[in-house]
């Protein structure tokens, strides 16, 4: 069984969708869920999702890991037509899962208490983003 989740991002930041993939798992058997993101550009993750300061220091701290390419310490990046969040956008997701697999029992994603479903947004201006989910 296949889904798309479509995801509106509005700039670099961590988009929860945890609810979304949780109602579709809803009335299925025990299995696998993998969630894959169809871009070069973001990730995803498995993050709290209690706090919303872990959210901002994660992306400070990528943000400070891999500076624009206007940075100077980023001078030897050669990827720079697509503006200069583009190239840092391509590391944090090299860095960083494009895939999650996740057990489901009983129609239930298997999370720890404080644990959320996100993607990753690694670019600044706003972005549609696909993620594709299977269930086995």
């Amino acid at each position: 069984m296949q889904t798309v989740f479509t995801i509106q991002t509005r700039g670099q930041g961590l988009y929860e969708f945890t609810r979304d993939v949780t109602r579709w798992c809803a009335g299925h058997d025990d299995g696998l869920l993998t969630l894959f993101v169809r871009h070069t550009s973001c990730s995803l993750a498995i993050q709290e999702n209690a706090d919303p300061e872990v959210r901002t220091d994660l992306r400070n701290f990528f943000a400070r890991l891999v500076p624009p390419t206007t940075d100077p310490s980023m001078s030897y990046l050669t990827h720079t037509y697509e503006g200069p969040d583009d190239m840092p956008a391509h590391i944090k997701a090299a860095l960083l899962p494009v895939s999650l697999s996740i057990p489901v029992t009983a129609g239930r994603p298997v999370l720890g208490t404080w644990q959320g479903i996100y993607l990753f947004e690694h670019r600044d201006a706003p972005h549609r983003r696909e993620v594709v989910a299977h269930l086995t």
